[in-house]
């Protein structure tokens, strides 16, 4: 009786057959019984097993029982494994992998081309009777001819006065200690060594150019004097690419009194003059006066590199300059003067109205419409042109002056240019012609700032006329060689003793002629403008950027990113980029060094 009261309510609950109530009543009791053996061994003040506990302890063990028998009675293999939990976030765990990859790729890669950089192979040595062809500069132009060229087809001579090559769109950061002008400087001998035939580097500047004679006269320049100072180097072919010379456009007092920016030397004079200028303007006992004119940082050029080095200067005193030296927060104060309507002039209107708003937040003050008469020691005489078209002349102190502006042809260009009839007309450059040949010249090819191709003297125009003679130089030496090879097929065919032979030598000569007119087909130079770039201070900076059949313009904090990005990949070794990126990573953990040197 007491099975059929317990194993009713079972079958019920679980839908089991009276066939199997018998076995659960048995499993039922010895669970019941073991229960109450345990009970009257525990300690006397343990809890007495009573019915009312029992039967509360009873319908859960019954529903553990219930479900143990369902279970072993009625659910297949498969359904009594344990569910897999789901997969959840499958792909961001793939793509976190994936980033592991990456990461590890990356750092092979750039342990493999510092592997190369620092063991280069060994060269061949230039084979005698192949035209001599004489680099002039190691500037943009220069070192992209250099670096496309294919080597084994010339005895290649580089001279330059600096024996390295300079990223000069970063050079306004090292006038503040944002990056160090070692980080943007490649050795012209680190990438001369890697090319696959020799090529001889002197350091030495170009006196002279002999256009007849075919002939360069070089000095050695440098601080320590050999028994031989002077050497002349014979040509077949030559390029000039000695840029350009500041220009001061004839104002008295510029050179006198006036820096420079566009050597790694007149950045290093910036730096020690604005750190100058700081401290004696809080040396004891100085005038209020005084202290302004020397915190008074004047730049003339609203071009590029003008704005930049404003932008700089102005971070710099932001950042570091009034937390380490706050006496001089109240008067330290930057200037730009530009003689045009407005700076930038490359770049759209919303992109010259945005960066004049951003130097005003900046508290940078522009003075466009003003051209500079006379530079003296302490103030600069300026005329301005006011709403009512009146001439303003007025006298600006400054303590630091930056010259920014204009470029001017060098001692060794006016020479050439005196001795080609073809250039009496030219006063700005070299005049060349679509294939960057100099005018009234056969073998004397110009680039960058110290030619004129109808192309504003950029670093990019300069860069792509370079890698334009590459590939025309290497187009000549495959035409030599054709030619050579025709020439003596041409004979092997009169001298064929078959007629196969001869088909066989036609053929060859056929093909030859092909790839002759392949090579010859190469056109003229032609500038593809990629954009402008210019950093504008607070990280910001302004892009015009040539976008299929137009341009983007932006500005900003991402426009400063991609200013970064960019000037980071044009920069010309792993090497570069790796000290480049370090600086920037130390200027923002440490801030600039403030020390005079």
């Amino acid at each position: 009786m007491m099975k059929q009261i317990i194993c009713a309510p079972i079958r019920l609950k679980a839908g089991l057959p009276a066939a199997n109530c018998p076995r659960l009543i048995s499993h039922t009791s010895r669970a019941l019984s073991s229960a109450a053996i345990a009970r009257r061994q525990a300690p006397s003040r343990s809890p007495i097993l009573t019915s009312s506990s029992v039967s509360r302890a009873l319908p859960s063990r019954i529903t553990t029982v219930t479900s143990l028998v369902s279970t072993r009675a009625y659910a297949t293999p498969a359904e009594a494994e344990t569910p897999k939990p789901k997969k959840r976030f499958r792909l961001i765990r793939w793509l976190w992998r994936l980033t592991y990859l990456g990461a590890a790729g990356a750092l092979v890669y750039v342990g493999y081309e510092i592997y190369l950089m620092r063991h280069p192979a060994e060269q061949e040595v230039p084979e005698e009777g192949k035209k001599t062809l004489v680099v002039l500069g190691t500037g943009w132009g220069s070192v992209s001819l250099l670096k496309k060229l294919d080597t084994e087809n010339y005895n290649v001579i580089v001279i330059s006065p600096r024996n390295y090559f300079l990223f000069t769109p970063l050079l306004p950061s090292c006038t503040t200690g944002q990056i160090e002008h070692r980080s943007i400087m490649e050795p012209v001998r680190n990438f001369l060594r890697h090319k696959k035939t020799a090529v001889k580097f002197y350091e030495a500047e170009a006196t002279k150019i002999d256009y007849k004679k075919k002939v360069v006269y070089i000095n050695d320049e440098s601080e320590i004097k050999g028994n031989v100072r002077t050497s002349e180097i014979a040509f077949d072919m030559l390029v000039v690419g000695v840029g350009a010379e500041n220009a001061t456009f004839g104002i008295p007092g510029v050179r006198e009194h006036g820096l420079f920016l566009k050597e790694v030397g007149d950045a290093q004079k910036i730096r020690r003059r604005i750190m100058d200028c700081c401290e004696t303007a809080v040396f004891r006992d100085q005038s209020p006066e005084e202290r302004a004119r020397l915190l008074h940082m004047v730049v003339v050029g609203g071009g590029p590199t003008g704005v930049e080095f404003a932008g700089e200067l102005q971070d710099f005193f932001q950042d570091d300059l009034r937390k380490w030296i706050p006496e001089i927060q109240d008067n330290f104060h930057v200037t730009l003067v530009e003689a045009l309507p407005n700076v930038l002039p490359m770049f759209s209107k919303q992109l010259i109205d945005y960066t004049e708003r951003t130097f005003k937040e900046e508290t940078i003050t522009i003075r466009t419409k003003t051209m500079v008469k006379k530079v003296h020691e302490k103030y600069i005489e300026a005329e301005s042109t006011g709403p009512d078209g009146q001439k303003i002349t007025e006298n600006i102190p400054y303590g630091l002056l930056v010259w920014a502006t204009g470029n001017a042809l060098r001692p060794v260009v006016k020479d050439l240019m005196m001795q080609i009839p073809a250039q009496k007309d030219s006063r700005r450059g070299l005049l060349v012609n679509e294939y960057l040949v100099v005018k009234g010249t056969e073998d004397i090819w110009a680039v960058g700032d110290c030619a004129i191709a109808n192309y504003a003297p950029t670093a990019q125009v300069a860069s792509q006329e370079g890698a334009f003679l590459a590939r025309l130089f290497n187009n000549i030496a495959k035409t030599q060689a054709i030619e050579d090879k025709l020439s003596q097929l041409s004979d092997l065919q009169s001298k064929a003793p078959n007629k196969e032979e001869r088909d066989q030598v036609f053929a060859d000569i056929k093909e030859l002629q092909k790839r002759l007119r392949r090579v010859k087909q190469m056109g003229p130079f032609e500038y593809s403008h990629q954009g402008s770039l210019a950093y504008i201070g607070s990280d910001k900076a302004v892009a015009d950027i040539s976008w299929l059949t137009g341009n983007v313009a932006t500005g900003g904090g991402l426009t400063y990113i991609f200013w970064r990005s960019a000037y980071l990949s044009m920069c010309w070794s792993m090497r570069n980029r790796i000290l480049v990126v370090m600086d920037w990573a130390k200027t923002k953990m440490f801030g600039r060094d403030v020390s005079r040197e």
